[in-house]
């Protein structure tokens, strides 16, 4: 990386931890963090606007732009993650108004001017649905010759939370998923198999929880409500911050070039991530049934206790 700051953009929909990851954004000096765009997922797209500039404000970051972007899915209704992420999405903290505001463009539009105004090819990193993205790859396909790389976080390999095989971000809009699947650029899939064994130990967030600074403490609050913890034991999972810890460190993730494809036909297995593990083609390929399959870049394992000092040293700074 020449020892430049990697230009990083970020389309999330904040809830807790997509807060858990603006916040490490922000402070890692590996990281230029140019934009963040916003999208209906863990709660609707007017609150996690006013999240995401909440926390960026609390994470005493600059002048990072910040803008609006789909109030729903391509084709389905919006469901919102409130029973995950608390009714304001950010485990209701009771945290004050932000001060900033976002700008007065899309989120489309936003995506397209900075990842086409930057020096150097944008990492850019969804850690929510992919309504966004989606739009802006079909409407502005030139975005793509300055994308180095698109760290998502979605999908699973084996096991689903949104349904049993299906992934939340991935099951709330399939149809954008598969659009970015075959966007013609290097795509890593941070997925639940590794999302899920990123924790950071109760005594950590109890220190973080009594930090006189406001970014730390936010995070210890936020660690605190997302579990796997209790209220006696309050570890706490990184979730969506561990795929912007792995933009900053990629050594610290185990990942295959493997066939994706998403499940888009309706019944118990839409929005499923169909990871083709198998050493060989067989008897549907051999009989002419082949479809894109585009080659993704996915974690099949993560280094977890070198993640969580990652998270807690950039954030604690």
């Amino acid at each position: 990386m020449n020892g430049q700051p990697i230009p990083v953009v970020i389309d999330c929909d904040t809830g807790v931890d997509d807060a858990l990851a603006l916040l490490f954004a922000v402070r890692h000096p590996a990281i230029d963090l140019r934009a963040v765009t916003c999208v209906a997922g863990n709660t609707d797209v007017d609150g996690v606007v006013r999240n995401t500039l909440t926390v960026l404000e609390q994470a005493g970051a600059g002048d990072v732009p910040v803008a609006r972007g789909a109030a729903r899915p391509l084709i389905e209704a919006s469901r919102s993650a409130r029973h995950v992420h608390g009714h304001d999405g950010m485990g209701d903290l009771g945290l004050p108004a932000p001060a900033r505001t976002p700008v007065d463009v899309d989120a489309v539009t936003l995506l397209r001017r900075e990842i086409l105004a930057s020096p150097r090819p944008v990492t850019l990193v969804p850690t929510a649905p992919l309504t966004n993205v989606a739009l802006l790859l079909r409407t502005h396909p030139e975005v793509t010759a300055n994308i180095e790389r698109i760290v998502f976080m979605g999908g699973a390999v084996a096991v689903g939370n949104a349904t049993p095989v299906a992934e939340f971000n991935v099951w709330h809009d399939p149809e954008a998923a598969a659009i970015l699947l075959t966007a013609g650029v290097p795509i890593t899939m941070y997925g639940l198999d590794v999302f899920t064994r990123v924790v950071v130990p109760a005594s950590d967030v109890r220190r973080l929880r009594s930090s006189s600074e406001p970014g730390a403490r936010l995070g210890g609050e936020l660690l605190a409500h997302r579990g796997p913890g209790t209220e006696e034991d309050p570890a706490g999972g990184l979730g969506d911050a561990g795929a912007v810890c792995a933009v900053a460190d990629p050594a610290g993730l185990t990942t295959r070039a493997l066939p994706v494809e998403v499940s888009l036909g309706p019944g118990p297995t839409r929005g499923q991530t169909v990871v083709d593990l198998r050493p060989r083609p067989g008897e549907a390929e051999i009989h002419g049934e082949s479809r894109e399959q585009p080659l993704v870049d996915v974690a099949l394992d993560v280094d977890e206790d070198r993640y969580v000092k990652l998270w807690l040293a950039t954030v604690e700074g």
